[in-house]
């Protein structure tokens, strides 16, 4: 250790600079009477103990004691209405919609007032595709009802003709009456043949009508199936202009890393919210609570609040919800906890995405000593402070209550009339160490 610079001893340089004042005039001597106050007002302050001077003391203070959880957070209505895009997006094979026009955050809409316009390149793709599709099973249906009716007419025709070729047979049998039996017997043969072909022409022709049904019901199937699928997509084109279910005022929604959605973003179809329309008459505030805190935050509990934008504004409210599980907020390593927060007062001035500073009360202790947290040390699993006792310091070991971010409520150790250093002296490990009664040696 550096030693200490020697004393200047103001009486001594008091004579010599005496003696010197003979031999000078009136200028010099006031010089030197300035010098000679500098280098007295020196002496003294050099001849302090180095301790007196560095030395910050502090008593414990006796009197309400509040433990507090302070957070930053951001306004949103508890209570909203969503504006969505397409809700049957996926039935068009579409997953994601890029928002091309959105009116900007904060405007005041009616209901059926445009709100945002969604790229639908894509939808019209598949529009076009269901249209080519469509046009072909109409040519399809227009091509099998002309040849179903071709062919039940020409089997109609057939029927005809056989039915006359069967009349014809009749006629030959019943003149070959007179003629020999072999002659009768021919005729007798070919009318039993014509009566046979027609009997089965008309039981083909009955297939034939119900094959005609069969095969015009599945041409018809598929093309009411492609006017669906095309009607549909028409129809779902429509929602890409997406208009204001209510009354209120736009406020953007988020994506799933916090930032909200704006010109560019592209819109889920899991999720088709695009923004929503707040009630204002019941806000929240929504902060992030770290894990070393969390504990302490149970819903509630009251809290100040104070908006960035407004100092001297001051709400209150109460923590309505505490999430369950932790979080990891972008650009940040901590892990967080969701808590909101429901603001008592209402107040039109209040608008989404304020940030506010909020200050959970998690406990109040009406009488408590406490003292601040930078007069704690630990050492050996012993909690101490340092303790002046005139022109001596001591260790005196304590135990502690409940804390807040400043101060901490000393139990057992401590009276108010106790001097505490806030920071270790020099050589302070070296000290006596006073133990609790119960504490050990």
């Amino acid at each position: 250790m550096a030693s200490k610079p020697a004393r200047l001893q103001p009486r001594t340089h008091l004579l010599n600079i005496l003696a010197l004042l003979n031999d000078m005039n009136l200028r010099n001597a006031l010089i030197a009477i300035a010098a000679l106050v500098v280098l007295v007002a020196a002496g003294f302050w050099l001849d302090r103990p180095d301790e007196a001077r560095a030395e910050l003391l502090v008593q414990p203070t006796s009197g309400p004691f509040r433990v507090t959880v302070t957070a930053t957070g951001e306004l949103r209505a508890k209570n909203s209405v969503s504006i969505y895009g397409p809700s049957r997006a996926r039935q068009a094979r579409i997953y994601d919609m890029k928002i091309l026009q959105l009116v900007p955050e904060g405007t005041v809409v009616t209901k059926g007032q445009f709100v945002a316009e969604l790229d639908k390149s894509e939808l019209n793709s598949n529009i076009q595709t269901a249209q080519i599709d469509l046009q072909k099973a109409q040519s399809l249906y227009t091509q099998t009802s002309l040849d179903t009716a071709l062919t039940l007419s020409q089997a109609r025709d057939e029927l005809v003709n056989l039915q006359y070729a069967m009349e014809e047979a009749k006629l030959r049998k019943e003149q070959a009456a007179y003629e020999p039996p072999s002659v009768q017997r021919q005729e007798d043969i070919n009318f039993e043949k014509a009566e046979r072909s027609f009997a089965q022409a008309k039981k083909n022709y009955v297939t034939q009508v119900n094959q005609a049904i069969a095969k015009m019901q599945e041409v018809g199937a598929e093309l009411s199936k492609n006017q669906k699928q095309h009607d549909d997509l028409v129809s779902i084109a429509n929602e890409f202009t997406v208009m204001a279910p209510d009354n209120g005022m736009v406020i953007y929604d988020r994506e799933w890393d916090g930032t909200k959605k704006r010109i560019g973003s592209t819109v889920s179809s899991w999720n088709p919210v695009v923004a929503t329309l707040p009630d204002l008459t019941v806000m929240q505030s929504i902060t992030y609570v770290n894990e070393v805190d969390i504990q302490k935050v149970k819903a509630g509990q009251t809290v100040s609040i104070a908006l960035d934008a407004d100092a001297d504004k001051q709400l209150t409210g109460f923590v309505e919800s505490v999430a369950n599980i932790g979080e990891q907020r972008p650009n940040s390593d901590a892990k967080v906890f969701e808590v909101a927060i429901v603001i008592n007062e209402k107040d039109s001035t209040l608008r989404p995405a304020m940030t506010t500073s909020n200050t959970i009360v998690v406990s109040d202790v009406p009488e408590a000593l406490y003292i601040p947290l930078e007069c704690v040390h630990t050492a050996d699993d012993v909690t101490f402070v340092y303790v002046k006792d005139g022109a001596q310091t001591r260790r005196q070991e304590v135990r502690l209550g409940m804390l807040n971010e400043n101060e901490v409520i000393v139990e057992a150790g401590l009276t108010t009339e106790d001097r505490l250093l806030l920071s270790a002296p020099d050589g302070g490990e070296t000290l006596d160490l006073d133990r609790l009664e119960g504490g050990g040696a």
